[in-house]
């Protein structure tokens, strides 16, 4: 009972169970079928939009005269939309005589255009299909050009053809103003080819006519054609410059080629002439080149700055100046910069406030004038004048000159003039400079007092011939002032040399006058009084005269006395001499005899000498010339002396140099000298002393020495040794040694003499061994 029970459930359960399955389902179903037929109806609906609206593009598509064709990625025809007349003729076919061609013709004319694009841009029509690059070109037809426009869309490609002559048409306002420009105007295809050209282009290409240009090919430039196939091939704006011959005249072209909007591959270009321009600009160039090559070769340093406070330009002198490196300028720093380098250099002014200082420098580019120039005086020593302006093109020129050589000259040269000035006011003469220009320009004190002018008078009276009128007071003597002014004003350099005169004052003044050419143009006069010079050589030449009389009856006087002297000195000697000889007589009286001998014939000899130094002072001497053999002369007067100098108890030295040459003099004379200067050395030494006598030769000349071992000659003396009649302590009248010099002389020779007290003497004779015309007498020339 209970598993029927159970058993009814669970049938219920499954009756139940599959009761609301089915009403679930039917309920599904419902809804399904609901869904879907509206789903139908939206279908139904966009499908007829869909035909609507491709009913309409197609519609607008035919309504213009663009050409579309629609094509597979193999190149196929997919579809063709637009009027079917422009087919035909693009592929040169007749149109049908159908008023509606078929569907098959339309097709076949559709793949031969097609054809015809891929025989004529093969890589452009590759490209288009392979990779879906979009192209533009222009091919012709029967009935114009056209431009063709390929672009890619879902895995095909359409390709647009769509004529082009209303973008080049005459009637367009765009045209008209092309065709009236004086600029030479031109448009080409996709190929290069032309298509339009203005009046301008036709004549400048001497095209007669544009069929003729086409049918002949003429083009514009081949430079120009590269920037036209350039513009097709990027499909961009491209210009360039062209120079041109024409008419025998080189011409200058700027071409701007500009793909045309909607010209499918049609390039408009302009070629505007920019002969004037850059000829302009090659002047202004060369120019700025020369006035560049200019600067460089100026001393001064020069710096330009632009507009922007940048460095623009600077020359060698300016890089040389402040020895800045020239990679670093050609940098271009700004000014500021440059002023910090100058400063770290320590080429600035040392200022307190830089920054300040360096603002001011800086403000001169908003100076509408030149600003006042400027000194720098810089740490090394050196002074720099700069001079600002501002530049023609902007920014400020800088001009730096290094005057510190002129500052060192004008102040040396202003101390010259204080000197000369100075120099001037000292002289006793009267000085004045006059310049080119007749003015004068400088005087001194002397000169206000020689002509008794105030300075007041003189500092008016500018000119020559005002001072010449001053002074005409004193000196009215026209004909010397007339040729003073014509040494000062006449530029003829016949006339510009110096002359001199004499004149007398009004006041008995005995004045002289001289002009001299100075070297920057100006004449320099001098005047002075000769008044006391005069009197004095009147008194000198006075005196002479009188000394001269006096010198004659001296001489008279003491070869008088001379010749009298000798007469009675030779009677003495004589009897002297008898009286010695005498056999009876005492010894005593036969000694005073002798010394009477001795100092007769010593009286003799100083007469002799005295008579020699006259006729010497006369210039009546005369020389026996002859060839003198030095070695046996002084070897004689050697044997000489030799007893004398024994007998005061010292040696007597000969040295007698080899080759000693002949000599050409007077024998007796010179052996007269050595003979004094023997006997002045015998007479110096005591016991134990030596005399020495040597020759030898030195060069073209004879040294023949005399020395002694005595006491010397003192400093003081040694001056006046061979003066006449000096009291000396070797005795004698002070008359040998000076005739020795004077004999000497004679021969062309000189005598000196060595000593040191204490230490003896030596007394040197040079005599020549060939005589010269400017050191000998006459008489000695020889042949």
């Amino acid at each position: 009972m209970a598993e029927a029970n159970i058993a009814a459930d669970i049938a219920y359960v499954a009756t139940a169970g599959a009761a609301g399955l089915a009403l679930a389902v039917t309920t599904w179903a419902a809804r399904l079928h609901r869904g879907i037929k509206r789903r139908e109806q939206e279908v139904e609906l966009q499908a007829s939009h869909a035909l609507i609206q491709s009913a309409a593009c197609t519609g607008a598509l035919n309504a213009f005269d663009d050409l579309r064709i629609a094509l597979s990625p193999e190149g196929d025809v997919r579809a063709i939309y637009g009027p079917f007349e422009p087919l035909f003729q693009l592929v040169e076919q007749p149109l049908p005589t159908a008023r509606h061609p078929s569907t098959e013709d339309i097709n076949q004319a559709a793949a031969q255009l097609t054809a015809r694009l891929q025989r004529l841009h093969p890589e452009r029509m590759a490209s288009l299909l392979d990779e879906g690059e979009g192209f533009e070109t222009v091919i012709e037809s029967t009935d114009g050009s056209w431009a063709v426009e390929g672009r890619a869309l879902g895995g095909g490609a359409w390709v647009r053809l769509s004529r082009i002559t209303h973008a080049i048409g005459m009637e367009a306002g765009p045209g008209v103003l092309a065709e009236q420009s004086p600029a030479p105007t031109w448009v080409v295809d996709g190929t290069g080819k032309l298509v339009w050209a203005n009046s301008a282009w036709l004549r400048e290409t001497r095209a007669e006519s544009l069929q003729q240009a086409r049918d002949n090919g003429i083009s514009f430039d081949r430079g120009a054609d590269a920037i036209i196939s350039e513009a097709l091939r990027l499909n961009s704006h491209q210009e360039g410059f062209r120079w041109s011959s024409s008419d025998g005249r080189r011409r200058a072209w700027k071409i701007l080629a500009e793909p045309l909007i909607g010209g499918r591959g049609a390039v408009i270009v302009f070629a505007i002439e920019m002969t004037e321009a850059e000829e302009t600009r090659d002047t202004l160039r060369r120019h700025v080149e020369a006035h560049d090559e200019t600067l460089n070769h100026l001393a001064d340093a020069v710096a330009i700055f632009g507009p922007a406070k940048r460095l623009a330009f600077h020359n060698t002198a300016f890089q040389q100046l402040f020895n800045i490196d020239a990679a670093w300028l050609d940098e271009r720093p700004t000014h500021g910069e440059l002023l910090d380098r100058l400063r770290q250099r320590r080429l600035l002014p040392e200022v307190v406030d830089y920054a300040q200082w360096k603002a001011s420098e800086l403000e001169f580019y908003g100076a509408a004038q030149v600003s006042p120039d400027d000194t720098w005086r810089l740490p090394d020593g050196r002074t720099l004048r700069v001079v600002r302006q501002p530049h023609p093109l902007g920014g400020i020129l800088l001009i730096f000159s290094d005057i510190t050589d002129e500052l060192n000259l004008r102040s040396r040269y202003n101390a010259q003039i204080q000197v000369q000035t100075a120099t001037l006011d000292k002289l006793s003469d009267a000085v004045a400079v006059f310049g080119s220009d007749s003015r004068l320009r400088l005087r001194n004190d002397a000169f206000e007092a020689f002509w008794n002018l105030s300075k007041d008078r003189l500092d008016v009276a500018q000119d020559f011939d005002d001072v010449a009128q001053l002074c005409r007071s004193l000196l009215p003597d026209n004909a010397l002032w007339m040729g003073l002014k014509a040494r000062v004003a006449d530029p003829d350099p016949e006339s510009r040399v110096p002359v001199s005169g004499e004149g007398r004052t009004q006041d008995g003044r005995h004045v002289v006058w001289k002009t001299r050419p100075l070297p920057d143009g100006a004449t320099l006069v001098a005047f002075s009084d000769e008044t006391a010079r005069r009197a004095l050589e009147q008194a000198l030449a006075e005196k002479e005269a009188a000394l001269a009389e006096s010198q004659a009856l001296k001489r008279e006087f003491v070869g008088s006395v001379s010749y009298e002297l000798r007469t009675p000195l030779t009677t003495i000697v004589g009897y002297s001499e008898l009286l010695e000889a005498m056999g009876d007589l005492p010894d005593r009286s036969r000694q005073h005899a002798g010394a009477i001998r001795v100092a007769a014939s010593h009286l003799a000899s100083s007469i002799d000498d005295v008579l020699d130094m006259a006729q010497i002072d006369a210039g009546e001497m005369e020389l026996n010339l002859g060839d003198v053999r030095l070695p046996e002369l002084l070897a004689q007067l050697a044997e000489d002396i030799r007893p004398k100098v024994e007998g005061r108890g010292g040696n007597l030295n000969l040295s007698l140099g080899e080759g000693l040459p002949v000599v050409r003099g007077d024998e007796r004379r010179i052996g007269q000298a050595v003979g004094y200067l023997l006997e002045n050395a015998c007479r110096a030494i005591s016991d134990g002393g030596a005399v020495e006598l040597e020759a030898t030769t030195s060069g073209e000349d004879i040294l023949i020495r005399v020395s002694d071992t005595g006491r010397g000659i003192p400093f003081h003396l040694q001056a006046h040794v061979f003066d006449r009649f000096v009291r000396r302590e070797r005795g004698g009248p002070g008359v040998a040694l000076a005739l020795v010099k004077a004999l000497v002389e004679l021969h062309g020779g000189s005598a000196e003499v060595e000593s040191a007290p204490g230490k003896g003497a030596t007394f040197i004779l040079k005599l020549p061994t060939k005589a010269h015309k400017t050191s000998a007498t006459p008489e000695l020339i020889l042949e």
